[in-house]
């Protein structure tokens, strides 16, 4: 059976390598290539670029499932209508307009799609939802992340929600890095997911696609999680794409 083609978008960050120094690179951890091969498909990193933004259907009509991945960087708050937090990161705004123009289009394709930490919270902005800037000022503790390594805690999930389908389970065990979260939710979203120890959003899905959805915690960094082989069993098959959401 040929493997399904995952595009996973890249990060678009300053490295050093070698004798070169503060170089601009598109890059993703290996983690998420080796879920997706683990899971059975084939990995593609989409880079940032204007024409896509534009147009990402010559990219997406190639895709089987896509993967809207976390990085450094936050969304630029003027998205959803917010003035800059001081604590708010680096934005990047030819990958929030690649990104933002990537999930429009996979809801008109019904194309299976997860979004990872960063990439929930482009899925609700596309949807028209808002963030939480900086979670500490909202639930008073730093306790999602930890810098230089993954922070280990527990998430609540909806029962019969794909979430809790994606998972196998209505209390996941995750890892977590992030400083921003969910506030509104978009219209057409559900909340489906809340952290165990203080509720904040933890994921959001569209119950109208087979398979709309975004968490804030990285299943690419747990060989256990089910959720990477979940979205490629719900991969697009022949013939799918009837744009059953309005939303755009």
């Amino acid at each position: 059976m040929t493997r399904p083609t995952v595009g996973i978008t890249a990060a678009v960050e300053e490295v050093s390598y070698g004798s070169w120094k503060d170089v601009s690179a598109a890059l993703s951890p290996m983690s998420y290539v080796r879920s997706v091969l683990r899971a059975g498909g084939r990995p593609i990193l989409l880079v940032p670029n204007p024409d896509d933004a534009d147009d990402p259907s010559g990219v997406l009509d190639f895709l089987d499932a896509l993967i809207v991945s976390g990085g450094a960087g936050d969304l630029d708050p003027s998205l959803y209508g917010q003035k800059r937090h001081p604590e708010t990161g680096p934005v990047n705004p030819e990958r929030d307009a690649y990104e933002l123009a990537l999930v429009a289009g996979a809801v008109e394709r019904e194309l299976p799609t997860l979004g990872v930490c960063r990439g929930i919270e482009v899925i609700n902005v596309a949807y028209g939802g808002t963030l939480e800037q900086h979670l500490p000022d909202v639930v008073g503790h730093e306790k999602h992340r930890k810098r230089g390594t993954f922070v280990d805690h527990d998430v609540r999930i909806a029962e019969n929600s794909l979430a809790a389908r994606a998972t196998g389970n209505v209390l996941e065990a995750v890892k977590s890095c992030h400083h921003q979260g969910i506030k509104e939710v978009g219209d057409g979203l559900l909340a489906t997911g809340w952290a165990k120890m203080d509720d904040t959003v933890e994921a959001v899905e569209n119950p109208k696609l087979p398979f709309m959805l975004g968490v804030l915690w990285h299943p690419e960094e747990d060989e256990r999680s089910r959720l990477i082989s979940s979205l490629l069993e719900r991969r697009r098959e022949p013939g799918a794409g009837s744009g059953k959401s309005d939303r755009f």
